[in-house]
């Protein structure tokens, strides 16, 4: 490293987030700009450790030491050069990424991690304000094609790096435009769409061919609200015929409900029912939302990203109040005794979205919502529980005495996780088997039960990370250009079912 005593002169440090007065007020993403000297800092604070367990950290394998150096020498290029190298999208993972890469840095051990994230945004974006950013046709086409059914972070990184293996790609999408929930599932406030639709034209000047508002088998009427308007429907096996292969890269779209007494009341929504005709209305898509917080009392149900996902945008749209209800007990402030580095930290975290306001309410459960009288919720009830052990020896939970509370809600967002992949359309067509979770099965290449159809992303491994679907995506397609030519020279980061120190 340029600068091995970095991490003793330089603090971490991270880009101010905007005033919450202000930034409550817009759709706007949440952070101020990051000088580049202070980047550049953060780069020398990466150490030499000798043994880079941020790389086993990371799905992707990302090159973290030698980009950091690169920033520090103040080479932008080199670095985004080596950034690209193994991530396709990386000013996504830059804003969306949990960062399991830092959990496991060794500076760490006793100290502030390096802001790799941080630095993976900045070398991102200054890629491409530099123009650097150009799209990478193959050399020759191999008269091979393929279709990918679904356009999240899994499909995207499937396609591009299929076409650049020079096959003709097809991306199937049943919504009305390309990006699954990095479009219609991330707010505004924590990635603009701008992002999303300059990397889509690179896609597209790469080759990649997207046929939106078409869904791919037939779904359960529970799934509508994913469909476009009018959506047209291609049969799963037409799709099979049509194509050399097929890589299924549908997500874990199942959303976990909640089954107590109330649940069919008015005014209780799944947290995608609400967050997609929002993220619409920002795109000019819809005059309104259909379903607003503004002047009332809410409760979000789950305590993860997609809870706080829906807590800022139920304060852009000025709620009464807003409570979080969250079943496990409240993470320590550190790393407990039993969680020791390098794993994944399972500590408290504040996003921006709480910093806006909210109250989080953990060891708590739902008994029941209260009808108003017109067939509306008016008031969720619930009680306290403490952990216990199950008779099987997993973890579960017990009723703490004299703990029932009652909270009065107008609107209640079911934001709960999702148990796998939708049984009907392709796997349904298909007759794929599925794991014990519901996910489609995968066998050590990426395919399936059907001859030349492969899957990857969150539709085989459950709901996950951003940056496990991309490296997904990019081992999925380097098991099909070998399937398609014997052979291949893509990189394949992942095996299906691998885990990282995450």
């Amino acid at each position: 490293m340029g600068d091995s005593t970095g991490f003793l002169k330089y603090p971490r440090e991270l880009p101010a987030r905007r005033p919450v007065p202000v930034r409550i007020r817009d759709w706007k993403e949440v952070y101020e700009p990051f000088a580049v000297e202070s980047a550049r800092h953060q780069g020398a604070r990466c150490m030499d450790c000798g043994i880079p367990f941020c790389h086993d950290a990371c799905p992707l394998g990302n090159l973290i030491p030698e980009w950091n150096d690169l920033v520090y020498r103040d080479d932008w290029a080199d670095a985004a050069e080596r950034l690209h190298a193994t991530n396709n999208f990386p000013e996504f993972t830059g804003r969306l990424c949990p960062a399991p890469c830092e959990g496991s840095c060794v500076l760490g051990i006793n100290s502030d991690p390096v802001a790799i994230e941080r630095i993976e945004y900045e070398i991102a974006e200054r890629a491409w304000a530099e123009g650097w950013v150009d799209p990478v046709r193959a050399a020759e086409p191999t008269g091979r094609r393929v279709a990918v059914v679904g356009s999240g972070p899994a499909g995207l990184a499937a396609a591009q790096q299929l076409a650049r293996a020079g096959h003709g790609v097809v991306v199937y999408e049943r919504a009305e435009r390309p990006g699954g929930l990095l479009r219609y599932g991330i707010p505004e406030f924590k990635m603009e769409k701008a992002v999303l639709d300059r990397r889509l034209a690179q896609l597209e000047a790469e080759g990649v061919e997207f046929r939106c508002a078409t869904s791919v088998g037939a779904h359960a009427p529970e799934a509508a609200g994913a469909l476009a308007p009018g959506a047209s429907v291609v049969a799963t096996r037409e799709l099979v015929d049509a194509y050399d292969a097929v890589v299924l890269a549908g997500g874990s779209t199942v959303p976990r409900d909640l089954d107590v007494p109330g649940r069919s009341l008015a005014g209780i929504h799944r947290a995608m029912d609400y967050l997609k005709p929002a993220n619409l209305v920002q795109e000019g898509a819809l005059a309104t939302p259909g379903i607003t917080a503004e002047g009332r009392h809410v409760v979000i149900i789950g305590g993860g990203d997609t809870g706080a996902d829906c807590l800022g945008t139920v304060h852009r749209q000025r709620a009464r109040s807003v409570h979080q209800l969250e079943i496990l007990p409240a993470p320590p402030d550190q790393r407990a005794g039993d969680n020791p580095w390098p794993t994944w930290p399972v500590v408290l975290r504040t996003s921006a979205a709480h910093e806006e306001g909210g109250d989080r309410l953990y060891s708590v459960t739902t008994d029941a919502f209260v009808d108003d009288g017109t067939g509306a919720v008016r008031a969720l009830r619930g009680h306290q529980v403490e952990p216990v052990a199950g008779a099987d020896g997993r973890p579960g939970f017990r009723p703490v005495a004299g703990s029932e509370f009652e909270l009065p809600c107008e609107l209640v967002l079911l934001a709960m996780g999702f148990v796998g992949a939708e049984p009907q359309g392709p796997v349904a067509d298909l007759g794929l088997g599925l794991d014990a979770r519901g996910s489609v099965a995968a066998d050590a290449d990426w395919s399936t039960t059907v001859e030349g159809v492969f899957v990857c992303g969150d539709m085989t491994r459950g709901q996950s990370l951003i940056v496990w679907a991309v490296a997904e995506g990019r081992s999925a397609a380097a098991a099909v250009d070998r399937y398609l030519m014997g052979s291949t020279a893509l990189p394949a980061p992942l095996r299906p079912g691998q885990l990282a120190l995450r």
